[in-house]
């Protein structure tokens, strides 16, 4: 495994981004594999910073313990755990470049719609969440968190026409992902995506993710409700596209060099 400066310098970052998403700013956790792509594999940077997701979920659940929906948790608890058996049990039939790609158009359409609807959707009644819907895209979300750290853009597509308060929004979503993020360790040491080496490494990223978890919190409060949300809007489009490129560039699809 590299262990350059640079590399550290990245690892770094990436804890940072960790951090940050965590404490509630708009996916921007999203950047934390990619970046640590530059040096390995998506696969084993996902087994890198699951550790790190873990311990700053810790810290993350200390500040928004008591702001979450009900009723949002229970569909999704549901449709994220069938999403992370789905991929414990595909992992080896997973071409990774097909679902970042899939993943970053869904993301970026439903953005581009959201941004381009000029009228508020009515709030909906979170009683009523028991549908097909939910369902998929939670579970959707639970399986792309799985293979990649890439649960946000459909838990986004799911959690944000509920128009929910704030620190709900950021509440349920803190829940819902430490759950998983608690899940996946069992079947990411089964599968080798946890090592000593990667736990060593890992150690060291914990002090500045937990220190960018506060961080969020306190941009999160700061931060107006009104501009929260289209900030959320704008950073999905942005991270959406970000993987449809890195699913272009990581499928070969226009490597010229290799046609004689």
């Amino acid at each position: 495994m590299e262990t350059s400066y640079i590399f550290w310098l990245m690892a770094v970052m990436a804890a940072v981004f960790v951090g940050l998403g965590k404490g509630g700013l708009p996916v921007i956790a999203g950047l934390a594999v990619p970046s640590l792509s530059l040096f390995m594999s998506p696969i084993l940077a996902a087994g890198l910073l699951l550790p790190v997701y873990i311990v700053s979920d810790i810290f993350a659940l200390m500040a928004y313990r008591r702001d979450y929906d009900k009723a949002v948790l229970k569909l999704a608890f549901i449709g994220m755990t069938a999403g992370v058996v789905i991929g414990t049990l595909t992992a080896h039939l997973i071409i990774e470049w097909i679902i970042t790609l899939l993943i970053g158009v869904m993301g970026t359409v439903y953005a581009l719609k959201m941004l381009l609807e000029k009228s508020q959707r009515p709030r909906l009644n979170t009683q009523k969440l028991n549908s097909p819907k939910g369902y998929f895209w939670t579970t959707i979300a639970g399986f792309t968190s799985f293979i990649s750290h890439n649960g946000g853009p459909p838990w986004q597509i799911f959690a944000l026409p509920l128009q929910l308060p704030k620190t709900v929004f950021v509440g349920t979503s803190v829940i819902i992902f430490s759950y998983v993020n608690f899940i996946k360790l069992f079947p990411y040491i089964w599968l080798g995506q946890i090592n000593l080496e990667s736990t060593y490494i890992s150690l060291f990223l914990i002090i500045p993710a937990a220190a960018a978890v506060y961080l969020g919190v306190r941009a999160v409060k700061l931060i107006p409700e009104v501009l929260f949300f289209k900030l959320v809007t704008w950073a999905l489009l942005l991270i959406s596209i970000k993987l449809i490129l890195d699913g272009i560039r990581a499928s070969n699809l226009f490597n010229t060099s290799s046609v004689i």
